[in-house]
């Protein structure tokens, strides 16, 4: 496999404090001032987390059954001490394919002197287990208890609505299964938006990336990557469109409280690999666009 399609984990680039300004009356961070831009022909995002908000909590979920695989082995940590462990890497490799974080468990495993199970069935593993959490979820989304409204980052489905007006190019990459992305996707009523362009993780996870995504619209479309906009509220995502002379708008969501303040942790990791604009959500999305599309 070319190197280039692996997820690497994350590694802090942008090491000075930044000075940084808001659009006038609205929670609009712009992070590099001077950045020069064209109005965007192509827009990518994240899902979940950075549109949907079907699977918010799930660490809740993935810490507790990584620290029963730890127990099993026969250590003498302390459940407090294996909880701290896990809940930093799981943090630390968040915005990568599931996967790589239970790939770092049977890692952990092995360094215990257990056996691992493959990296494939911890992950089964802990699908199940969030299915049981966000089935009530998806039920209600099914047969109209909850709108789309109340389980989308707010103000989504305003801003999707608009940049298809725009008549711009819309794509999902997703480190969520993909068949699970096409359905939630559907759920919530994004499938109109973006049609066929919805990718997700594979059991093979070596032949997808959020990289790879963003290089086949570069090359499909025959456009430089400074017309590609990038929203994501994990670090892959931001790193991959930086790298490519995107514009990368950190999504800092505060997915439980959607508060319409930014995550400080999220906005800091996302500074850290060079977004470009900082946002808590879409509440402000008339002056991003034109700031995007430099209207003013």
């Amino acid at each position: 496999m070319n190197g280039r399609w692996q997820e690497e984990d994350y590694r802090r680039t942008v090491q000075t404090p930044v000075h940084t300004q808001f659009l006038p009356n609205s929670t609009v961070e712009i992070i590099h001032l001077d950045r020069q831009r064209r109005p965007p022909r192509h827009v990518l995002f994240d899902f979940d987390g950075t549109l949907s908000l079907i699977r918010e909590g799930w660490p809740d979920v993935m810490v507790p059954m990584m620290v029963e695989v730890l127990q099993a082995t026969g250590t003498d940590e302390s459940p407090e001490s294996l909880r701290d462990l896990v809940f930093e890497f799981v943090m630390q490799l968040n915005g990568k394919q599931t996967i790589y974080q239970m790939i770092r468990l049977a890692e952990e495993v092995r360094r215990r002197g257990g056996r691992s199970e493959e990296p494939l069935a911890y992950k089964e593993e802990y699908h199940g287990r969030l299915m049981q959490r966000i089935e009530s979820r998806r039920e209600a989304l099914r047969d109209g208890r909850a709108t789309p409204q109340q389980m989308l980052v707010p103000h989504a489905l305003e801003i999707l609505a608009e940049l298809k007006q725009r008549d711009v190019g819309l794509y999902v990459a997703s480190g969520t299964d993909e068949p699970y992305v096409h359905e939630e996707a559907r759920l919530l009523g994004l499938d109109e938006y973006f049609g066929t362009h919805i990718y997700g993780a594979r059991d093979d996870y070596k032949t997808f990336s959020k990289a790879r995504v963003i290089e086949g619209i570069l090359r499909d479309n025959a456009v430089e990557g400074d017309l590609l906009v990038g929203f994501g509220d994990g670090y892959v995502e931001i790193e991959n469109v930086v790298s490519v002379g995107g514009m990368a708008v950190a999504v800092a969501s505060d997915e439980a409280g959607r508060s319409g303040r930014p995550d400080a942790w999220k906005r800091d990791r996302l500074i850290g690999v060079g977004a470009d604009v900082v946002i808590p959500d879409y509440r402000d999305w008339r002056p991003l666009l034109a700031y995007l599309w430099d209207e003013s």
